[in-house]
This record gives structure tokens, C-alpha cells and sequence, in this order.
């Protein structure tokens, strides 16, 4: 998976959990940074979300969830 693609999953899931417009969540949810896979081997990516604590609690939940299915994703 890409961080594109990883992206495009994360905003589809929390418009169809929480509503709201594509274009906020994209803008809260921030890049996905990847890390090597010589000092991250379980797990190379994270995202700092902002907002709302509402809506950062929201984005946690998803990606943590995310994670499990998609612990390593590449670079677009």
C-alpha cells in the first residue's frame, strides 16, 4: 500500500463514520510519514492528526485499527 492509498482509505472510512467534508478530514488527518524499514520492521508509518480532541480521538481510533491490516506502506 502507498501513502496515497493509505490516505484515500483513511478519508473514506471517517466520511463514512463521521460525516463531514473530505476536504476537513484531509486537512486534519496531515501527511503519512514512513520511516526505514532497518528501525521500523513492524510498523513504518504514522500521521500527526490536529483538530478537535473529538476528531483526533476519531483519526487514533481508525488508524490504529489501519495498522493491523497495513503496518508497512511506500512511498508514492
Amino acid at each position: 500500500m502507498t501513502q496515497g492509498q493509505l490516505i484515500e482509505l483513511l478519508l473514506a472510512r471517517l466520511l463514512q463514520t463521521h460525516g463531514g467534508t473530505r476536504h476537513r478530514w484531509r486537512r486534519l488527518v496531515g501527511p503519512v510519514r514512513t520511516y526505514s524499514l532497518d528501525t521500523h520492521p513492524h510498523c513504518n508509518w504514522a500521521i500527526n492528526p490536529t483538530g478537535s480532541c473529538s476528531e483526533i480521538e476519531a483519526i487514533e481510533q481508525l488508524v490504529d485499527d489501519l495498522r493491523m491490516g497495513h503496518p508497512i506502506v511506500s512511498a508514492n
